[in-house]
């Protein structure tokens, strides 16, 4: 009886080649499609039959956008995660991916995992370093990398196996998920300016002196409502791609450090998450003390780093997550934003936590104490100060 692998198939062309090189080397092959995005019905049964046709033994189609949300972009938001200051971490979808794989190994009562990501890139990191933690018994291969193959490679093993390779030249190599759109290749890593062809959810289509007004809530730090319509999290981050998006607003030029020590640049586009992001920093604003939005900044810096360098289920992460339950509990109220052409505004922030004007104290027009009160908290706070320059 020939051993049983379970393949992460995305239906592109590095998997397709890990079905037939594995079936090769006598492995029965099941593969597992994990929807992260907008995959509808019909791109999922295409994807199914290519499997199939491919010589998968069965195929499972999975739709774990909830999930993500659920998991990650929860926190990604609860802790305005973004990595080194830029980017919303479009990637971290990978592990829901990893999670539903292993389930179906389970099932299938598989040993061995394989996945098609090359040598060249992080998402090698975080497959193996997630199904590692989760699983440290099972067997992973990489047939992409292992073998060093290009994509020419790719083409003629499958066309000398009898299979068609839809081929055509691509400009940019683009991956969409819940989260939004990355794209790379070309002038984008020449580090120059990206193609207007580049952009999909950014492409303006309000008119410059048109503007809007749109309303969100918020409870516990996460998205509740939109226009004052009640909405899952997931559902408004759907809704403010296309409704951002249209404005243009949402979409970065993006360099970074790369888990395998390279530089990477990337262009990408989340304009529904860049704006809750931005709108639950002036929530905070209002809300917290000024010792918790220091120590968050730290907490958002230290998550965003391990869930992009593949450390998704390292014990800190997680206990990163409890803190930013905790101190997003009183993290309510509402955002009013202004949309303009190739901007995204905060205009209102409201909350019942505010701590603006409790005890009737407001900035630069109504103090909390008497003039000699507060020239005496000036005296003992700048003590020091006043000792060391009268030396």
């Amino acid at each position: 009886m020939n051993e049983k692998v379970v393949v992460a198939f995305s239906g592109g062309l590095d998997t397709s080649f890990c079905v037939v090189y594995l079936k090769q080397q006598g492995y029965d092959v099941v593969t597992v499609t994990v929807s992260t995005g907008e995959l509808d019905g019909n791109e999922l049964k295409n994807i199914e039959n290519k499997a199939l046709a491919l010589g998968s033994l069965h195929h499972y189609n999975i739709d774990a956008k909830k999930k993500v949300y659920d998991q990650i972009i929860q926190y990604i938001i609860k802790l305005n995660g973004l990595y080194e200051g830029d980017y919303p971490l479009l990637c971290a979808d990978r592990y829901a991916i990893v999670e539903e794989v292993l389930k179906i190994a389970k099932e299938e009562s598989a040993d061995v995992v394989a996945h098609g990501c090359t040598g060249a890139g992080n998402d090698q990191v975080r497959f193996d370093a997630a199904i590692s933690a989760l699983n440290p018994h099972i067997k992973i291969l990489s047939p992409v990398r292992d073998l060093e193959m290009t994509r020419v490679k790719e083409i003629d093993f499958l066309k000398s196996n009898g299979f068609d390779v839809d081929t055509p030249l691509k400009k940019y190599s683009i991956n969409k998920n819940v989260f939004g759109v990355t794209v790379s290749g070309s002038e984008i890593d020449e580090n120059k300016e990206p193609d207007s062809n580049a952009y999909t959810l950014t492409k303006k289509t309000i008119s410059t002196k048109h503007c809007k007004y749109i309303t969100m809530g918020f409870e516990k730090g996460l998205p509740v409502s939109l226009n004052e319509k009640p909405m899952s999290g997931s559902k408004i981050l759907k809704e403010l791609n296309t409704l951002v998006g249209a404005y243009g607003f949402g979409s970065e030029i993006y360099t970074g450090d790369c888990v395998i020590g390279i530089k990477g640049r990337i262009l990408f586009e989340a304009p529904g998450l860049l704006t809750l992001i931005k709108c639950h920093q002036k929530l905070e604003q209002i809300i917290l003390t000024k010792q918790q939005l220091t120590f968050n900044r730290y907490a958002s810096h230290s998550w965003s780093d391990l869930v992009y360098g593949g450390l998704y289920y390292e014990p800190l992460t997680k206990n990163l997550e409890k803190y930013a339950d905790s101190v997003q509990y009183n993290v309510n109220g509402t955002v009013k934003v202004k949309l303009e052409q190739n901007s995204m505004k905060i205009v209102e922030v409201q909350s019942p936590n505010s701590l603006i004007g409790r005890r009737k104290v407001i900035y630069a027009q109504k103090s909390a104490g008497s003039g000699d009160q507060v020239k005496g908290f000036i005296k003992f706070y700048s003590m020091q100060q006043t000792m060391v320059g009268s030396k």
